[in-house]
């Protein structure tokens, strides 16, 4: 029932643009700007808000696409955040083990594979050649990602993978157990489902295609879609790109 769902979505915006939509990075970096967070963290509510600020920027999908990944680790706490999987607590912890940690905590930032602390502050860096990244998303949820590497970007020894995370906006859950007792959380970029391929040479571009996941959970206000490359074994991201589903 969630494929049907989004199908019906996806034909809707399909109908209203007569084809294809088409999410594309430009040749400069943009910023991939991960979030570790759960319902189950007191200390979260602050950093998710700063997420949901991230709405009102001029460089939202063209400067930095945000994601907010929940992990499953404080679900023991009392309260089982819905939206939590723990593929993305392997995420986190992969990025830990990457930064010589044993240890993971929320809320956690990484911006380009690296820690970070935005300390409340803007979203953007410094925007150098990257390639251009060119996401394809056809009606029937199937998406073609193609990525072509900037001249003197330098080349990449390693096989590159290509990942589709579906997006959901305007999400409230009213959290009655755990550290958030008593409060209504909102969510912002929430990741509600990711998928990943290899991407394979074809005539100078590296191509891969993906299905478009179903929703975790149903009732997001709106949806968007992000997409980002990386060398396998590698989080750090080569480029990323994103856009709204209409």
């Amino acid at each position: 029932m969630k494929l049907t769902s989004l199908g019906c979505l996806l034909l809707s915006a399909a109908a209203a643009s007569a084809s294809p939509l088409t999410f594309s990075s430009g040749p400069t970096r943009v910023d991939l700007i991960e979030l570790y967070t759960s319902e189950g963290c007191s200390s979260c509510p602050p950093a998710e808000a700063w997420m949901g600020d991230l709405l009102k920027k001029p460089g939202l999908w063209t400067e930095f696409v945000p994601v907010a990944f929940h992990v499953n680790y404080w679900d023991h706490l009392g309260w089982r955040d819905r939206l939590s999987s723990r593929t993305y607590t392997d995420r986190e912890y992969a990025y830990a083990s990457a930064w010589g940690s044993g240890s993971v905590y929320t809320p956690c930032f990484v911006r380009n594979g690296l820690e970070w602390k935005p300390r409340w502050g803007g979203a953007a860096s410094l925007r150098d050649a990257a390639g251009t990244l060119t996401a394809t998303l056809s009606a029937d949820g199937s998406c073609r990602v193609e990525f072509r590497s900037a001249p003197g970007a330098g080349g990449h020894q390693r096989p590159i993978r290509a990942h589709l995370a579906l997006l959901g906006f305007g999400i409230s859950s009213r959290v009655t157990a755990g550290e958030n007792q008593g409060q209504t959380l909102g969510h912002e970029f929430a990741v509600l489902g990711l998928a990943e391929a290899a991407m394979e040479d074809r005539a100078g571009s590296l191509v891969a295609a993906l299905g478009l996941p179903a929703p975790a959970v149903p009732d997001s206000a709106r949806r968007a879609v992000a997409v980002w490359v990386s060398q396998a074994m590698d989080l750090e991201p080569l480029q990323a790109a994103g856009g709204w589903i209409p």
